[in-house]
């Protein structure tokens, strides 16, 4: 009788670290920003949420910070910034902060028509590697967005041949 009360205990036990364990483990959901950096002012949070797949390893993900403006139609345009990866200090997940004074570089065609378009204007675009478990979270300023696309590789792996001389 013993054995079985002592059994029924273990597996209680067992059952209630198992379910705590569950619990801990779904503390940080992808909307769970607790855990990060409070905004600063000037700054707004920024969030990519990517599905997870059985292929995150086969994705990367591509964003950019820019801003919406009225610009020349015939120009190319580029937000000047910094983009800086920081570390969740306990965590060990990263996040990213941009900062800007504004700036935009452009390059000097004279457009005939002197027509102008509402586009974005980023800065340069940051690569980074695809996991659908945990968002990928950007500081930037208040007037600046982000965009993002996800990239997938092919299931084909290809030979590359030996150049002989």
């Amino acid at each position: 009788m013993k054995k079985n009360a002592y059994k029924q205990a273990g597996l209680s036990l067992i059952a209630l670290l198992l379910f705590t364990g569950a619990m801990a483990q779904s503390t940080l959901t992808k909307t769970d920003l607790s855990i990060y950096p409070k905004t600063e002012k000037g700054f707004k949070q920024m969030v990519i949420e990517v599905p997870h797949s059985d292929s995150d390893a086969e994705k990367k993900i591509e964003f950019t910070v820019g801003k919406w403006m009225e610009v020349g139609s015939c120009n190319h345009h580029g937000l000047q910034g910094t983009l800086e990866e920081k570390n969740l200090e306990g965590w060990g997940y990263n996040y990213y902060v941009f900062t800007t004074n504004g700036n935009v570089i452009s390059t000097r065609m004279a457009c005939p028509d002197n027509k102008t378009v509402h586009k974005f204007v980023s800065a340069q675009p940051e690569m980074v590697r695809y996991n659908g478990k945990l968002p990928i979270v950007i500081y930037v300023p208040e007037d600046c967005d982000v965009q993002f696309r996800i990239y997938k590789a092919e299931k084909e792996v290809y030979q590359a041949s030996e150049l002989k001389q």
